[in-house]
């Protein structure tokens, strides 16, 4: 679409006094960033307890996703959920969020069909994430998948060389730069983020598209299981 080189992004559309993620969520609904707010059902924040230990960045909300508002709640996160208890994560420690909130799809007949979003939703969105790390203090950041691994660490990061290495964050992020303070109070002041780990793997998505599930499914609880570990005061299994 040519309007998506012109796309404002989603910066204008933040308050600049939020300081809750509710605030953030809210915000977001009225977002124009970008032109996937046009045809999508609604913007799909993230959801979970700012005091998450785990933060799990996935692609764009899918088709359920749109419909119902929360991420992860249709097939991928359905399998998702599945891979965090065989890895032996506590799902209640749990921050899940997309690097795109809203849907970008293909109507063929009457179905959405998913597209991968461009750059430049990438682009336009990342203010939001950025927004929600300001909010957040994960010991872990899981990237699900090409599109989240570009959002946070770059078009050159390559899910299929380093999936299931730990990081450093925010050191291994593109702009290190903005991912550094966190809010400590209402008025303004911010520290350090406290120092966290990155692992990229495949998006749940992948295993459900793989030729051979099993082993898909496997490669993915592994990873998990990698982050389980390393779960502050965590003993090793």
């Amino acid at each position: 679409m040519a309007d998506t080189d012109t796309a404002p992004g989603a910066q204008r559309f933040i308050p600049p006094q939020a300081d809750t993620l509710d605030e953030l969520r809210a915000a977001a609904t009225g977002c124009r960033g970008c032109e996937l707010y046009r045809d999508a059902t609604q913007t799909v924040f993230g959801r979970g307890d700012a005091s998450a230990r785990v933060v799990f960045v996935g692609e764009q909300p899918g088709d359920m996703e749109d419909q119902k508002g929360l991420p992860f709640v249709g097939p991928a996160g359905r399998l998702l959920r599945k891979a965090v208890d065989d890895a032996g994560l506590d799902p209640g420690h749990i921050y899940l969020t997309n690097a795109v909130k809203h849907f970008r799809f293909e109507l063929r007949g009457k179905r959405r069909i998913h597209q991968t979003p461009d750059r430049v939703h990438i682009t336009a969105c990342r203010p939001w994430l950025v927004a929600e790390f300001a909010q957040l203090a994960p010991e872990v950041i899981v990237v699900l998948g090409a599109t989240a691994a570009k959002a946070l660490l770059g078009p050159t990061f390559r899910v299929t060389r380093q999936r299931g290495e730990l990081l450093p964050w925010p050191a291994a992020a593109q702009h290190p730069e903005d991912f550094h303070q966190v809010p400590v109070d209402n008025a303004g002041h911010a520290a350090d983020a406290p120092p966290a780990q990155l692992l990229a793997t495949i998006h749940p998505s992948a295993v459900l598209r793989a030729d051979n599930q099993d082993v898909a499914y496997d490669g993915l609880v592994a990873d998990l299981t990698v982050v389980s570990r390393a779960l502050t005061g965590r003993p090793g299994r």
